[in-house]
């Protein structure tokens, strides 16, 4: 896979998937824009991915916020003139379920993540649509 002036954007960068993902899409030679909930944790996966001769750029996006990642979009497109890559991998860190017995269990708990999961698939998805679909790219 060679990803050669390409443009990623990954949401859910700090997460170990996501960070992995980040980094391997770099290493492939794409500019790679990452995102997530907690700027902390992307900043760490975009200093090893320059500190590794890569190219990357960290924000703090909700991914479930739709003017957050329009906005987020839009300043990517600003600075590398398109979006070729879209990847999503967001968590939703909701100790009220982890651990929990399904019989104690009570359906907004139950349904938040595939909500959740949904929601922020779609938007990221469609939104990136929008600017890859012009440019044949995607």
């Amino acid at each position: 896979m060679s990803l050669k002036d390409k443009v990623a954007v990954v949401y859910g960068a700090g997460g170990s998937i996501g960070g992995a993902v980040a980094r391997a899409f770099a290493s492939e030679g794409a500019k790679v824009f990452l995102t997530g909930h907690s700027l902390a944790s992307v900043e760490i996966v975009a200093k090893d991915i320059v500190s590794a001769g890569g190219s990357a750029e960290a924000a703090e996006v909700d991914a479930l916020d739709e003017q957050a990642v329009d906005g987020h979009l839009r300043s990517v497109v600003d600075q590398a003139g398109r979006v070729d890559v879209s990847f999503n991998a967001i968590g939703i860190p909701d100790t009220g379920i982890v651990g929990v017995p399904l019989a104690d269990l009570d359906v907004e708990r139950f349904s938040l993540p595939i909500a959740a999961y949904t929601t922020s698939y779609f938007l990221t998805a469609r939104l990136a649509a929008r600017r890859m679909i012009p440019n044949n790219s995607g």
